[in-house]
């Protein structure tokens, strides 16, 4: 019989995850972890069972019918098997609901989080319209708007499927994306007392969302962001049919195609101000920082999935006599991606960890604004390393890894959306300097850099801290420096990305140094601390001397 490759395979994604274990082991009391871990590892096994099941599923996609048979307006979308499940085990295991639960107090969030990290994969990205439903729900509760917290929290914290609603954002619109002042949307106040709202959304996900938070310009409010209102809509009467809103088509995108995103026009669908006819933008907030952790998360995640395959297929594939991972440069190569992740998974975890403790109201001041500049530094740095890496973790698969029929390519194009979903790169490294603006500089930075590497032993992981300490040192000398060019605002600009990328990879280098010397007493752990050295030689400091 001719040769024929065994394809790679998954096992149990809890158990064979010992970057996540030996964090979680870190960031939870024992008692916590002991309690929480018989759900991980659930999720872990569903994770596996999950993966030939969306292999046979590769080709369908959503479908929209706009039309009955009788030319009724109708516009229904048909979803795919694995995201239909993947709604029922969301709700059930909780995937939202943990954090508000908080039946670890701060640490649910941890818990919370980590279901949803061996979730995402598994599921062609419904991590998407739980994110939004996670942001929704903390928005509203933050609001203090009672009304809306009776109606709709229940809902989107429940773990009855039956009841359980996801949310969605819709902010984009054909003007603007990330400039979401110039949002053309109008609120309009009824004879009857209530908001209509009117306008085109040209980027909607998860159009199928049972409510949607919404930007909209209540008539005669002023001009940009500050004129904008923040609404809560639902979508459907109590018959299922929309209420105001048409559904124009879906997107053809280049990944995440299981995930219905469509553009939508709003015909004076009801609405209620969430929060005040203004500072809209403000208001929102809640939503964009859990979305954008959710995005870190899912970068971690598909870089695990990708590392998890190339990993197993490595020790299956033969070439010149030997596995590729008896062979030197392949597994020098595996092991640099590994490193990207270890780093990626501290960081994002880091942002999970404060979120809370300040939920629960246990930060102090100090870390409530570390927590503002890590949140987007964790979305954009680990967004560009889940590109990277998961580019190169097919390349190790040769033709293979180009094949489409092999389900590999899929997680390339979703693993592009995270770069954009939520700001692209270049948006968040500007948020990032306006967070430092906001917190007094990038002092607090440099204290968390000190902080994490407290009580280091191993003469590596001091050295990589001293390689972390001096490029955060470096990007802070060229923030101020800037202030000394003709045109301070174009000069820190233009280097933005530079910097940003610099201050996050310094954070993971410490952080994974951090990891590595928390090992019992005398020991370290040398997976972590092998990924600190590589993450240190592969250069941590991306400002330019010219800058």
């Amino acid at each position: 019989m001719p040769f024929l490759q065994s394809p790679p395979r998954l096992g149990n994604q809890y158990d064979d995850d010992p970057a996540l274990r030996a964090l979680l082991a870190r960031l939870l009391p024992a008692e916590v972890l002991g309690e929480v871990e018989p759900s991980l590892r659930e999720m872990g096994e569903i994770a596996r069972a999950l993966y030939p099941e969306q292999l046979a599923d590769r080709l369908n996609e959503p479908r929209l019918t706009q039309w009955d048979p009788w030319g009724r307006r109708i516009d229904e979308i048909e979803l795919t098997p694995v995201w239909r499940k993947a709604e029922r085990i969301a709700a059930e295991r909780g995937v939202v609901a943990t954090a508000y639960e908080q039946a670890h107090g701060s640490y649910s969030r941890v818990h919370q989080f980590t279901l949803a990290y061996l979730f995402t994969p598994a599921t062609d990205l419904y991590s998407c319209p739980l994110a939004m439903t996670d942001g929704a729900a903390r928005t509203l509760l933050d609001s203090g708007n009672e009304e809306l917290i009776r109606r709709a929290v229940p809902h989107l914290t429940s773990r009855e499927p039956a009841e359980f609603w996801t949310s969605g954002q819709w902010m984009t619109e054909t003007v603007g994306g990330s400039d979401v002042g110039r949002t053309e949307t109008v609120a309009r106040l009824g004879e009857d007392g209530r908001w209509r709202l009117w306008g085109r959304k040209w980027f909607t996900s998860a159009a199928t969302s049972q409510v949607a938070l919404t930007l909209a310009r209540p008539e005669g409010a002023g001009p940009g962001g500050r004129g904008l209102a923040l609404f809560y809509l639902e979508t459907r009467d109590a018959e299922g049919r929309l209420q105001g809103i048409r559904i124009d088509r879906l997107k053809e995108k280049l990944g995440t195609r299981k995930l219905p995103t469509a553009e939508l026009t709003l015909e004076g669908v009801v609405a209620w101000p969430v929060q005040g006819l203004g500072d809209g933008v403000r208001n929102i907030t809640p939503v964009l920082n859990l979305t954008r952790t959710w995005n870190a998360v899912s970068a971690c995640a598909y870089m695990r999935r990708a590392l998890a395959l190339a990993t197993d297929y490595a020790a299956r594939r033969e070439a010149f006599g030997r596995p590729l991972r008896e062979l030197p440069l392949h597994a020098d190569t595996l092991a640099g991606l590994d490193a990207e992740f270890q780093g990626a998974l501290q960081l994002a975890f880091r942002a999970v960890e404060l979120i809370g403790r300040q939920e629960m109201g246990e930060v102090s001041d100090e870390e409530r604004a570390l927590l503002r500049v890590i949140i987007p530094l964790a979305k954009l740095t680990t967004a560009r390393q889940a590109v990277e890496v998961t580019s190169e973790c097919l390349e190790a698969f040769g033709g293979a890894g180009y094949i489409e029929d092999t389900g590999l390519p899929v997680l390339l194009r979703d693993a592009q959306v995270l770069t954009i979903w939520e700001g692209t790169t270049n948006v968040l490294s500007l948020d990032v300097l306006r967070a430092l603006a906001a917190v007094g500089g990038v002092g607090v930075v440099l204290r968390e850099v000190e902080r994490a590497g407290g009580g280091l032993a191993d003469e590596r992981l001091k050295s990589a801290h001293r390689a972390a300490l001096a490029a955060v040192q470096h990007a802070e000398r060229w923030l101020a420096a800037c202030a000394q060019a003709a045109d301070p605002e174009a000069a820190r600009e233009a280097g933005a990305r530079r910097f940003a990328l610099t201050l996050g990879r310094a954070l993971e280098l410490v952080l994974l140094c951090q990891q590595a010397q928390w090992a019992p007493v005398g020991e370290v752990d040398e997976r972590a601390a092998n990924a600190a050295e590589r993450l240190r030689r592969a250069g941590v400091d991306r400002v330019w001397a010219s800058d």
